[in-house]
């Protein structure tokens, strides 16, 4: 995945469709950390509490073959040069049924699964009083325990909202408005989002950001489009959430429908969050680099979005010494600062108070979580029961005090040989990709050279960082699971305020070492490999190479070619949004990227329903050259002698089955449509046979003929890097 602006936030969202690059988003807009610390003190014995129980564990051994491959998985009925994909995990999708409390599951998913186990392993550990812990380690156990005591939570019921709530009440004026927004900046999803992140242009300094936010559904579509049945459904079902958060602030132990009180403040917030989204850029129009990058000056800013106090908005969220910022969405900060003023003030107050009992939705009491999981858990990704209370706090404390638990993770759970060994497969990556740069002919010597310049600028992190985070300022206090969390939240804000026009630490990681992913950063020009994601079907120490350079090889093919991507290639070897190209150069480019637009624009992965070419176009051109770059790297390594036959499977075949064996997954079709709609990154299926439909070693290794679903004509296929 690509990652580019970093907005240290503390938001309890609706989270995004997990994939490979789950947190990407686009080199044009924000990337909000989601980021909820909520603890009190466990007074339920885990023996009576199902919730807390320990999960059956997940067995990887199925991998453990000379080949890696999982060839249990496989249906032999369906030949991998008619669907590539279904060869590799058509009898894996016929017997697994995705859990109850997920929305998909996979290869990616199964990983996270054992992540999350693990960490409740070492968790349960530092439980134990008759062991020595560290501060931050004790810090962790009460983390966990306060979020895992429900019975505390539901006792305390809204008290521990009761002065945030008061000060949406108070409320008197636009100014107040204003003022309210932005101290609380840091913990709401705001309508005018701001954060920090590296200047584009000057990549060694840091910035304050402003963007469009403050949706409480996953995109402006959820809301605009009344034409689509499933969209419009989700609609109706978000008001129904609305009115049931209001009716539980008025009345918490209501038990019937909502009074006409209740929904009428869900329709009104519902309307005005409608106007909100109506201005809103589109998923599209924010992976436009260039005209996503508008430095302003404050007075500027003013000037172009007059309704907004914005010394008042800035001063509040302790950033009123800031005197440029870079504005993502120009027009849409105006037309949304405008809304500030038109709309009734108490529309704004009801809109504030259903957003907190939203976000804080996860430690309030029983009603409210239950209702925030009948939406989004159910209604937007299709899951029947709430992830298990243990797991949602491993999650919890991922997102809060996470280098903590990565240094406990890696020290456990991670050798120091694997990461040897990536770091040479990464090498060998890096050295394909020189080479076929080399020899493009779509490329003037000029672009050529600067390509290489980029390349061989490219910084590499692998597994953990060289230093972990120091927690020591953040207070846990194991009775106040919602005050914890409001905490954590200003101390994260305040480690991003400390940062604004200050130098980029460029030693910081943004994953955790226990995450199952890995991520391009432009603005550092940096590809980064958590250890989480160095494991079968990924990596496999013990497994042939060739399957290694199909899984974790095309991972790191992946995460390289972003830098060359339609985004990542208008940014220099220094990080810096720069055109290095021709203008013969970038359109002969744009002119294959359009054939994988138009490519993947044909998929369907549900009826009526088609995959965005031009939203996914980033993650597609990084999947295909990927693929193609560790083919490449898989070859040289041969030596030019004749792979080895396994299972009897040649390796140039294993190489492919291993890239389809990381893309297995089953989806539910709500969260499938919130991926389609939302996320840059096509669905699983068409990940893997899009990019290997395009491979010349795909098309030999598997003899596809004309009439095979596989087959692409020699002349059609398309090639980039």
């Amino acid at each position: 995945m690509k990652v580019t602006l970093f907005i240290v936030k503390t938001l309890q969202k609706h989270r995004p469709m997990p994939s490979l690059n789950a947190l990407s988003r686009s080199c044009s807009t924000l990337m909000v950390a989601a980021l909820a610390a909520v603890f009190t003190q466990l007074s339920l014995a885990q023996a009576s509490n199902p919730d807390l129980k320990d999960p059956p564990p997940i067995d990887l051994s199925r991998y453990d073959r000379p080949s890696g491959l999982d060839l249990t998985g496989r249906d032999l009925s369906v030949a991998a040069s008619q669907d590539l994909f279904k060869s590799m995990n058509g009898q894996w999708i016929n017997t697994t049924d995705i859990p109850s409390d997920k929305s998909s599951y996979g290869s990616f998913m199964e990983l996270r699964d054992l992540s999350d186990q693990q960490l409740k392993t070492l968790i349960t550990e530092l439980q134990d009083k008759t062991r020595q812990h560290s501060p931050a380690e004790l810090k962790v156990a009460r983390f966990y325990e306060s979020f895992v005591d429900t019975k505390t939570i539901d006792r305390q019921g809204l008290a521990p909202l009761r002065s945030q709530l008061k000060a949406i009440e108070h409320i008197q004026s636009v100014n107040d408005l204003v003022r309210f927004l932005g101290a609380n900046q840091y913990r709401l999803n705001s309508p005018i989002d701001m954060g920090v992140s590296p200047d584009q242009k000057q990549p060694t300094i840091n910035r304050t950001i402003i963007a469009q936010g403050g949706l409480g559904m996953p995109d402006r579509d959820y809301y605009l489009k009344p034409e689509d049945a499933r969209l419009s459904n989700a609609k109706a079902q978000y008001l129904v959430y609305l009115s049931t958060l209001a009716q539980l602030h008025m009345a918490p132990h209501h038990a019937g429908p909502p009074s006409p009180e209740a929904l009428d403040k869900a329709t009104r917030v519902l309307a005005l969050e409608s106007k909100i989204a109506q201005v809103h850029w589109s998923r599209i129009q924010n992976r436009d680099t260039l005209k996503s990058y508008n430095p302003m000056s404050v007075e500027e800013l003013q000037k172009a979005a007059q309704a907004c106090n914005w010394t008042l908005y800035l001063k509040s969220a302790q950033l009123g010494n800031v005197r440029q910022v870079i504005v993502a969405q120009p027009d849409a900060i105006e037309k949304i600062s405008a809304l500030l003023a038109s709309e009734p003030l108490q529309d704004w107050k009801d809109y504030l108070t259903l957003q907190v009992l939203n976000l804080t939705a996860p430690v309030l009491p029983q009603a409210f979580r239950d209702a925030r999981f009948a939406f989004y858990g159910q209604v937007l990704s299709g899951a029947k029961k709430p992830l298990p209370r243990w797991q949602q706090g491993i999650q919890e404390l991922n997102h809060t005090l996470g280098e903590e638990m990565g240094r406990l993770y890696v020290a456990r759970y991670f050798s120091a040989k694997d990461k040897d060994h990536v770091k040479t497969l990464v090498a060998n990556l890096m050295q394909a990709y020189k080479v076929s740069i080399d020899s493009l002919t779509w490329m003037s010597p000029a672009t050529r050279q600067k390509a290489q310049e980029k390349l061989a600028a490219y910084s590499i992190k692998i597994a953990y960082p060289d230093r972990f985070r120091d927690y020591s300022a953040l207070k846990i206090n194991a009775s106040q699971a919602l005050a914890n969390r409001e905490r954590s939240m200003a101390f994260e804000w305040a480690r991003a305020v400390a940062k604004v026009d200050g130098p980029v630490d460029k030693s910081e990681w943004h994953m955790n070492a226990q995450t199952v992913n890995a991520y391009y950063n432009p603005t550092q020009n940096e590809i980064v490999f958590p250890a989480a994601i160095l494991q079968p079907p990924f990596y496999n120490a013990r497994a042939d190479d060739a399957v290694n350079y199909g899984g974790i090889g095309a991972v790191i093919g992946h995460e390289i070619s972003h830098g060359f991507d339609d985004q990542g290639s208008q940014y220099d070897g220094e990080g810096k949004l720069n055109n290095w190209w021709t203008p013969e150069d970038r359109a002969a480019f744009e002119r294959v990227t359009q054939a994988l637009v138009k490519q993947y624009d044909a998929y369907e992965p549900i009826a009526g329903t088609h995959v965005k070419g031009l939203l996914t176009l980033g993650e597609n051109i990084a999947d295909l050259s990927g693929l193609q770059i560790a083919f490449k790297a898989y070859q040289a390594q041969l030596g030019g002698k004749p792979s080895p036959v396994i299972d009897g499977l040649t390796g140039e075949q294993r190489f492919f089955l291993g890239f389809a064996q990381v893309w297995r997954s089953k989806t539910r079709e709500a969260a499938l449509l919130k991926q389609v709609t939302t996320d840059p990154h096509a669905p699983a299926e068409f990940r893997a046979n899009g990019a290997a439909v395009n491979h010349d070693a795909f098309h030999e290794a598997f003899k596809t003929q004309a009439s095979d679903g596989m087959y692409k004509a020699v002349e059609d296929r398309i090639r980039l890097w």
